[in-house]
């Protein structure tokens, strides 16, 4: 363990430094993230290895693995930077983002169920404004927890729905939608004038596939509140895929029209309303205060914002339904 007056020569970078090696879980990757060589690296974690009296990182197959000391330091290094971020914010906020010259590294976690164009058009605008910037799409899985994620630094912001957002995070309200039902042009709900309540539940449902064990999509969560189950025939982990598989089926997809809207000029399917009165479809961004102040992550999050507004996607939701604060 460390003496006293080795803690006194700890410098903030270095405790940025082990935060970053332990969440990559690599020295190259770290180096890349950090804007610095691989040697430079190793030399600070074998300093750091030297305070901690721990090897920190240790061989696991063909990469590496933090030790569980190495987990015990991740959050207390990422308070003490959060805390030295907020100790000068108000020198960091005199200086700008500089995005044309830049070599920023952004990690996006992000679902696949918004418009299929907002991502792409994201890339677009982010290369053309950031054009050495990096740029890492992680998606939402059931393997993936966005929340530990974001307070370790992994990622820089989330993007998805949810009807009630993790209160420890900031967000931001990206893109409201209805909620309809996307079906194959053959389907009876496209002719039927009896699509109801009952019919639409009896229906066979394909919907994604949960993000964790047990979790609840918004759909059936909102479902559940009115004692109402759906049939769910098919879950896809693709959810790009799914409206080919519902033109090749009688498969009923229940989403936001936003999406939906992008199919029906290509591919033999309709949209049809949902008996089931659902609350409008709200899409956010959301990222933790560890980055909250950071002129890079500011800059990041009005990019997307800025790019959801130019594909349309900030929409009031269809027959008079409010959207939600």
């Amino acid at each position: 363990m460390a003496r006293r007056e080795d803690f006194d020569k700890i410098e903030l970078h270095l405790v940025r430094v082990l935060h970053t090696v332990i969440s990559e879980r690599s020295v190259s990757r770290a180096a890349l993230r950090l804007r610095t060589t691989q040697p430079a690296v190793s030399a600070q974690l074998r300093r750091l290895r030297e305070l901690t009296g721990d090897p920190l990182l240790v061989r696991s197959g063909a990469g590496m693995a933090p030790t569980d000391t190495a987990l015990a330091l991740l959050q207390p290094a990422a308070d003490l930077l959060h805390q030295a971020e907020r100790l000068f914010a108000g020198h960091a906020r005199t200086h700008a983002f500089d995005a044309a010259s830049a070599g920023a590294v952004f990690r996006v976690a992000a679902s696949d169920y918004l418009d299929p164009l907002f991502l792409p058009a994201l890339v677009a605008r982010l290369k053309e404004r950031a054009p050495s910037a990096k740029i890492e799409f992680v998606p939402l899985s059931r393997d993936f927890d966005y929340r530990r994620s974001l307070a370790a630094g992994d990622v820089d912001l989330v993007i998805g729905n949810w009807l009630e957002p993790p209160g420890e995070l900031h967000l931001g309200r990206l893109i409201v939608d209805e909620v309809v039902c996307l079906v194959s042009e053959r389907h009876p709900a496209v002719r039927a004038r009896d699509w109801n309540i009952a019919r639409y539940l009896a229906a066979d449902h394909v919907a994604p596939s949960e993000l964790h064990p047990g979790a609840v999509g918004v759909i059936d969560q909102h479902l559940a509140a009115r004692a109402l189950v759906r049939t769910i025939s098919v879950r896809s982990a693709h959810f790009g895929l799914i409206p080919l598989m519902v033109a090749q089926s009688l498969l009923v997809l229940t989403t936001g029209r936003q999406f939906c809207n992008r199919y029906v000029d290509v591919l033999p399917v309709r949209i049809v309303r949902c008996p089931v009165e659902f609350p409008p479809l709200v899409y956010y961004q959301l990222w933790h205060d560890l980055t909250h102040r950071s002129p890079a992550q500011r800059w990041l999050r009005e990019q997307v914002r800025e790019a959801a507004q130019d594909i349309g996607a900030t929409t009031t939701p269809q027959r008079g339904r409010r959207a939600r604060a």
